[in-house]
């Protein structure tokens, strides 16, 4: 997923400063981008200015310097509902963060288009877990190195796999809670 949507997506919801969004994505918004540098933030904010998604307004700060304060254009915001709308491919790994992210942005927009994501991802993980869920996991050793402890590494691969199959569940429930939410109209939980 490409940053410039995340940084239309919180610009729907208010103008900001290139060090408010930097602020907003390090403390409320660390699930939906990792680790947004100033210098990234400000080269996407001046690319998206002449690609005309955003224009900016000079606030004059007494004691402090001068600050540029983004807002979404109309191109920003039909470009924005454009990729809202768009086909998602699930990544390999689930809840990663273009899931999360987009789901964050989609779903106050286009609520269809929400749903169309949440059941996308819900039958990418369902396949997954049918393809995965009982296949032959035993681990053969052939000449290991010294020292490795077979029986811990069993036990340590097999708990490892516990987890994920538990947590691919949680999310699963999840996806399915949250589609009928949407679906019904109800608030989501």
């Amino acid at each position: 997923m490409k940053f410039e949507y995340v940084l239309l997506g919180l610009l729907t919801r208010r103008p900001y400063s290139g060090y408010d969004l930097r602020k907003w994505l390090e403390t409320e918004g660390q699930f939906l981008w990792a680790r947004a540098h100033h210098s990234q933030i400000y080269r996407k904010l001046a690319q998206m200015e002449a690609d005309g998604w955003v224009r900016h307004e000079i606030d004059a700060r007494e004691g402090r310097p001068d600050a540029k304060v983004y807002r979404l254009t109309p191109l920003g915001h039909e470009v924005l509902l454009e990729w809202v709308r768009s086909p998602y491919e699930p990544p390999s790994r689930f809840q990663e963060i273009d899931f999360i992210a987009r789901f964050s942005i989609t779903g106050p927009l286009d609520r269809a288009a929400a749903i169309r994501l949440v059941e996308t991802e819900l039958g990418y993980r369902r396949a997954q877990i049918a393809k995965n869920r009982g296949r032959d996991r035993t681990l053969r050793y052939e000449d290991p190195a010294p020292g490795l402890d077979q029986e811990l590494d069993l036990q340590i691969h097999g708990v490892l796999h516990a987890l994920g199959a538990a947590a691919m569940d949680r999310w699963v429930a999840w996806l399915e809670e949250t589609r009928q939410s949407l679906t019904e109209g109800r608030p989501l939980r």
